[in-house]
């Protein structure tokens, strides 16, 4: 349905200064399933939930590994996270082929900012249909940033984007002041747990549709910080975070996957 012809574009501004094609992006962020970011004084976690469009097809992949010091998680359509996320590599890559050094997250974040930002600006390109929570370390620490597909980007303590994400919020802003001394194992539990809070009643978590990603840093016998590099965790590895982060609620590890088919390809 077209609103007075102003949204056959993304550069053309509305009389009440809006550009529909990039609210239409920022549903299509809306209809892709939740995933949760947290960050501590050590560590960045992502925690995300897969979806499959049918019962005969494969868990849609929501986290990325960037480089060793980066990674994201996705909500919105998988195929622009893809394009995005290929965008990133090669920039890190740049950056230790020319400077010797691992890109800076807040650097490689407001690149991504720029490129979806052009895209409201020239007329034969759209808005990325997806949203992203970056989670990375550099010298300055961890950080978590959220990407909207506005092209605006914000450093977040914690966040939560996708489907139902309101009540994985609300979970955040009620632990938000215990997140910082918080150890890499409290954190992922705090994660889960937010994303637990998004699930319809009938549903549950499982090995097979939730996925945890985890960067930090830790320090050596000799007081120096070493990175731990980004690691995702998937399928039989998820078993025993499940279980300790559930432990007590009455819900398995194991069970049926969440199908759901859509109309649109949004993970």
């Amino acid at each position: 349905m077209f609103r007075n012809n102003y949204d056959n574009d993304a550069i053309t501004f509305s009389p009440q200064g809006r550009i529909f094609q990039i609210e239409y992006a920022s549903e299509a962020v809306k209809q892709g399933s939740a995933t949760v970011g947290l960050c501590s004084k050590t560590h960045v976690v992502l925690v995300a939930l897969k979806r499959n469009a049918e019962d005969l097809s494969s868990y849609q992949k929501k986290i990325i590994s960037v480089d060793t010091h980066l990674g994201l998680s996705l909500a919105g359509l998988a195929s622009d996270a893809r394009v995005l996320s290929n965008f990133m590599k090669r920039q890190a890559l740049a950056s230790k082929m020319t400077y010797g050094r691992a890109i800076p997250i807040e650097r490689i974040v407001d690149q991504i900012g720029d490129r979806a930002q052009s895209n409201t600006q020239n007329y034969s390109n759209r808005p990325y249909g997806v949203g992203l929570m970056v989670a990375g370390v550099d010298d300055t620490g961890p950080h978590l940033f959220e990407f909207q597909p506005s092209g605006m980007t914000q450093e977040m303590v914690a966040c939560a984007i996708g489907a139902r994400s309101q009540m994985a919020r609300t979970y955040l802003e009620r632990n938000l002041e215990s997140f910082a001394d918080c150890g890499r194992e409290e954190l992922v539990t705090h994660g889960l747990k937010a994303l637990k809070e998004s699930l319809n009643q009938d549903k549950e978590l499982t090995v097979e549709n939730a996925s945890v990603g985890v960067v930090g840093v830790a320090e050596t016998e000799s007081g120096k910080k070493k990175l731990e590099a980004f690691r995702l965790y998937d399928g039989e590895e998820m078993a025993p975070l499940l279980e300790r982060a559930l432990a007590g609620e009455g819900t398995k590890p194991e069970g049926e996957g969440e199908a759901q088919g859509e109309s649109m390809d949004t993970s």
